[in-house]
C-alpha cells in the first residue's frame, strides 16, 4: 500500500442490527443526512432472470447503519430523491451492479456516486481490488465471506447475513478518508468524483437498447444494411427479455442474432434453415423476426454507427507502441494502466489517430499524461 491507514478510527460493529421498517421512517432517516455522505450497498439475486432481484439495501450515515427491505425502500420518495440528487454524495464500492439494480428496479439513474474501488486504484492500491482485502489491509479486520452467495430474498435473514451486510457499509466512510488523503498527496482530489461519474455514465449508455448492438463485436463483418437489421433484432431482444424477465440467451443468443442479420431471411422456412435457430423460437418469434429483418434492411442505414472491427496486424503493433507510452505515464504516477488507459479507449485512439476531443486529454488524465503527450503526438503522426 502506498499510504498508511486513515487518521480516523473505524466505527465498531453495532451491538444490535437496526432495521428501518416503514417508508416514512426511511424518509425521516434520510432527511437527517444533511450534508453527510451516505454509505450505500445492496444485496440481490440474479440467476435465471434478466433483472437483478433486490434482496436488501444497506445504508450508513456517520456511525449509524441500517438495513432496509426492498419493499420499504421502493416506497420511499426520499430514497429515490437522494439516489438521483448529484448534490448528495453516495459512497459505494464496485458499484456497477448496484447502479444497474437501481436503474431497473426503481427507474432511477443514480447521480453523485463515488466508487471507492476506483478511488483505491487512484490512490495506489492496485486495479480492481476486492473490498474484503482492502478492509483487511487498511483496518486489520477480516470479513466473514461465508454468506456472500447466500439467499438474500428469503426472510428472516440469519444473524451472520445481517452482520455481513452491515460490514459492507461500515468501512466505507473511513475508506473514503484514506482514499482522499492519498489523492491529496497526488494532487488528484477531483479525480475520484470525475472518474466515478464518467464510469456511471458509460454504464448507463451501455444499457441503451438502441446502442446495445455495438456490444456484439462479432457483427463487425456485416454490411451497413445487415448491421441495421442487427440493431433492430438486438433492440427487440432487449425489450423481450425485459418483458419476460429472462436472460438474453434464453430468448436468442448473440450468435444467432448475427446469423439472422447476415442471412436476411424473407420467410419462415429461410429462418428455420439458419443453423442453430430453435424450432420453438421460429414458432414463437418467427413473424416478429421477419418484420424486424424487413424493417432493418429497408431503413436508411448510411448514418448508422458501425460495430468496431478488431485491430489489424499493423494496428496491433501500433497499439503496443502506444500502450508502452501510456504504461510509462501510469507507472510514474503509480496508477494502474487499466484505469488510466482502458483498452477500448486505446483501440479507439489507434483507429481514429486523432487527439481532437479525445477524453484521454481532459480532466485528471491530462496532468498524468502531460509528460508523455509529445511522444503520443509523434506516434500518431507516424
Amino acid at each position: 500500500m502506498a499510504f498508511s491507514p486513515p487518521p480516523v478510527a473505524v466505527p465498531p460493529a453495532p451491538d444490535t442490527v437496526h432495521w428501518i421498517d416503514t417508508p416514512g421512517a426511511l424518509d425521516q432517516w434520510l432527511e437527517s443526512l444533511a450534508g453527510e455522505f451516505l454509505a450505500l450497498d445492496t444485496e440481490f439475486e440474479r440467476v435465471d432472470t434478466f433483472y437483478p432481484i433486490p434482496g436488501l439495501v444497506q445504508l450508513g450515515r456517520g456511525h449509524h447503519y441500517c438495513l432496509v427491505d426492498p419493499a420499504v425502500a421502493e416506497r420511499s420518495e426520499a430514497f429515490r430523491a437522494v439516489l438521483a440528487d448529484p448534490g448528495r454524495p453516495k459512497l459505494l464500492y464496485a458499484m456497477s451492479e448496484d447502479l444497474e439494480l437501481f436503474r431497473h428496479w426503481l427507474g432511477v439513474e443514480p447521480k453523485g456516486v463515488i466508487d471507492l474501488q476506483i478511488g483505491a486504484a487512484l490512490a495506489g492500491s492496485g486495479f480492481s481490488l476486492g473490498y474484503a482485502r482492502l478492509v483487511e489491509t487498511l483496518f486489520g479486520e477480516t470479513l466473514d465471506k461465508s454468506v456472500t452467495r447466500s439467499d438474500w430474498i428469503t426472510r428472516p435473514l440469519t444473524d451472520a447475513q445481517q452482520r455481513y451486510a452491515l460490514d459492507d457499509v461500515r468501512f466505507l466512510l473511513p475508506m473514503y478518508h484514506w482514499v482522499m488523503a492519498g489523492l491529496r498527496e497526488r494532487g488528484l482530489e477531483s479525480a475520484l468524483p470525475e472518474e466515478s461519474t464518467r464510469f456511471a455514465d458509460e454504464l448507463a449508455e451501455q444499457d441503451d437498447p438502441d446502442s446495445h448492438y455495438l456490444k456484439l463485436r462479432g457483427g463487425w463483418t456485416l454490411s451497413p444494411q445487415q448491421q441495421g437489421v442487427l440493431r433492430e433484432l438486438v433492440k427487440w431482444r432487449e425489450q423481450e427479455c425485459q418483458h419476460r424477465d429472462r436472460p438474453r440467451n434464453r430468448v436468442l443468443s448473440d450468435a444467432l442474432l448475427i446469423a439472422i442479420a447476415e442471412t436476411l431471411p424473407g420467410s419462415l422456412r429461410a429462418l428455420s434453415n439458419i443453423q442453430g435457430v430453435p424450432s420453438g423460437a421460429v414458432r414463437r418469434y418467427g413473424e416478429t423476426l421477419l418484420t424486424l429483418v424487413d424493417r432493418g434492411r429497408t431503413t436508411d442505414n448510411s448514418g448508422l454507427e458501425p460495430i468496431a472491427p478488431p485491430l489489424t496486424r499493423d494496428q496491433q503493433m501500433f497499439f503496443k507502441q502506444l500502450k508502452r507510452v501510456f504504461r510509462k505515464a501510469a507507472e510514474d504516477a503509480d496508477i494502474p494502466i487499466e484505469l488510466l488507459a482502458p483498452r477500448k479507449r486505446l483501440e479507439r485512439l489507434v483507429q481514429t489517430r486523432t487527439l481532437a476531443d479525445n477524453p484521454f486529454f481532459h480532466g485528471w488524465r491530462e496532468q498524468i499524461i502531460a509528460s508523455v503527450r509529445p511522444d503520443i503526438e509523434e506516434l500518431l503522426k507516424s
